[in-house]
């Protein structure tokens, strides 16, 4: 039994010693930078996000009153986290290790910026360095995504450009995806594209993919690469799947439809208990008037 405890108190401290460890980030990782500046209106939303996914384990910046974990998560404001480049922070907020959770499935990559842009606010030395823009002169909010179908070819066609000079540029050697929006999420259609020197990322698409009663799949494509574009995709509907009919969920009987169209088994089931509670209280009524008619009548015996 002394063996035993022994045991695991030597893999616990084995486990605190690891997670204890200087959490080294990928050199190209750490070299990453924000695309866009942290300005007052960025800290603002990056608060209201640190106080909703981040406060509950690393506390009031500044008021040193983290949780108590193994090992214990740094104050915001402390020079432990302030030491850490901006591509560190954004990829242990995106992976995430032991009790620290991966945020990357929950958080765009945007907000992940926008956390990491309050978290700097409280370091007064910092000074940010922005990431290379996707073109000389153009900013995150000039990037344009179009959707078309090319009929003969049976292809679809996801062109990007941002401004440069005042003047609407193709994007080359962007990676794109494209997907066709489902019930429970979306799917993916072929496989991630690069742009060409035209902008432009081809994706052939399915002949037998079912689209709505007239044929028509709402697409969405997206970069793959969040910290250079942001939150920039584009959606649109096309004529380009197979004509599907799908009958609304209200449209048969089912027991989350509306009263006029209740499964019979079930109206049935709710009339014949309301008859029967009904009878029975008819019943024992009946019975408490024979009694009380039977005393009655003893009475005056």
């Amino acid at each position: 039994m002394k063996r035993s405890y022994l045991f695991l108190i030597i893999i616990l401290l084995s486990v605190g010693r690891l997670f204890a460890q200087e959490w080294v980030v990928p050199v190209e990782n750490a070299a990453k930078r924000s695309p866009f500046a942290f300005k007052d209106s960025i800290r603002q939303a990056g608060a209201a996000l640190y106080m909703t996914n981040c406060k509950s384990c690393h506390g009031d910046p500044g008021k040193n009153n983290t949780v108590k974990l193994v090992p214990p998560p740094p104050d915001p404001a402390s020079a432990q986290m302030q030491k850490n480049s901006d591509g560190d922070m954004f990829y242990k907020l995106s992976m995430g290790r032991g009790p620290m959770p991966s945020f990357k499935n929950t958080l765009s990559a945007t907000d992940i910026w926008r956390i990491i842009s309050f978290i700097r606010s409280f370091n007064d030395k910092y000074v940010q360095e922005l990431a290379p823009s996707l073109a000389p002169g153009s900013t995150l909010e000039q990037v344009k995504i179009l959707i078309s179908m090319i009929k003969e070819t049976n292809q679809v066609q996801v062109k990007i450009s941002s401004v440069k000079d005042k003047v609407r540029q193709p994007v080359a050697n962007a990676e794109v995806k494209l997907f066709a929006k489902r019930y429970f999420g979306n799917l993916m259609i072929d496989e991630a594209h690069t742009s060409d020197s035209q902008g432009i990322a081809l994706f052939k698409f399915p002949a037998n993919l079912p689209g709505d009663s007239k044929g028509f799949v709402q697409l969405l494509a997206k970069p793959t690469d969040e910290t250079a574009f942001g939150e920039a995709k584009a959606d649109t509907t096309l004529a380009i799947g197979v004509e599907t009919y799908r009958p609304p969920l209200n449209e048969q009987r089912a027991l989350w439809n509306v009263v006029q169209k209740t499964p019979i088994w079930l109206l049935l089931t709710f009339i014949f208990s309301v008859l029967a509670v009904w009878g029975l209280i008819v019943y024992v009524l009946l019975q408490v008037r024979a009694i009380y008619k039977s005393g009655s009548d003893n009475k005056k015996e």
